[in-house]
Parts: C-alpha cells; sequence; structure tokens
C-alpha cells in the first residue's frame, strides 16, 4: 500500500488492507510530520486519530499521551532522516514500531499509562531511561 492509499483511507475513517495497527499509525504521522511543521502534524494526526476510530465504533481506544508520544518520538528520529522514504525510516528505527514491549516503557510507568488522565491529556513521562542516565557525547541525543 502506498503512503497515499494509506493516508486516504485513514483519512476515510477506513481500515486499510491489513489493518490499522500500529505501524500504520507511526506510518500516518511520519508522512504528516514529513509535509507539516510538528504542531500542524499533532494536531492533524491527534484529530485524525479520534476521527479513525470513532468511524470503527472504538473512542474508548484513543489515548492522547501514547499518541502524542509517539508523534514526538517520531518527529525526532525524523530530524536526521528526512531523506528516507517509508521502508528507510522503518528499518531506521524498528524500536518505533515494536508494540510491546514499547519504546515508550523507558519514559512511563505502566501506571502512568494505563491511568485515565494520561488517556485523557497529555502527561509527561515519569520515568527516566537508564540510557539517558548514561555519558552522553555533546550534541548527541540517547532518546
Amino acid at each position: 500500500m502506498t503512503d497515499d492509499q494509506l493516508l486516504t483511507e485513514f483519512e476515510a475513517g477506513r481500515v486499510p488492507e491489513g489493518g490499522f495497527h500500529h505501524r500504520q499509525h507511526v506510518r500516518v504521522a511520519w508522512n504528516y510530520l514529513r509535509v507539516h511543521p510538528l504542531p500542524e502534524a499533532l494536531a492533524r494526526f491527534c484529530a485524525g486519530l479520534r476521527r479513525f476510530a470513532e468511524a470503527q465504533g472504538a473512542t474508548g481506544l484513543y489515548h492522547e499521551t501514547i499518541t502524542v508520544a509517539y508523534v514526538l518520538l517520531i518527529n525526532e528520529r525524523l530530524g536526521s532522516s528526512r531523506d528516507l522514504d517509508w521502508d528507510g525510516f522503518a528499518a531506521a528505527y524498528p524500536e518505533l514500531l515494536a508494540w510491546k514491549p514499547s519504546i515508550l516503557d523507558r519514559f512511563y510507568s505502566a501506571g502512568t499509562l494505563s491511568s485515565d488522565r494520561a488517556r485523557r491529556v497529555f502527561v509527561m513521562p515519569d520515568r527516566i531511561a537508564a540510557e539517558l542516565t548514561a555519558a552522553t557525547p555533546a550534541g548527541e541525543s540517547r532518546v
């Protein structure tokens, strides 16, 4: 499925062929971030995901903290990888595509992510990843 086909299905509230799983969520967000500034991409993706969930009769599945955190992580990775196509980006950052365990486990306790508050509003991370506490060369991100 092409990026355009995936976006068309997502924006129409239709489940694309093969389903709309975590990988497809990341790919849609990646597409938005490639063509829109972060604030606009984030707003479009969050609103689109809410509409998509509503179209599927699954409004209770939308999770603000998970959605925003992933968009921010994708954006951070995209900063040094704008020239990659989707397959290249996915190969370069497989940690973004793993759902369980999730990259968010580095930043959030299970209790925080499972809370009603985190589902409704973005909650800042409550866990500092061990790798972040290690010495990091100047200018290099370890996130």
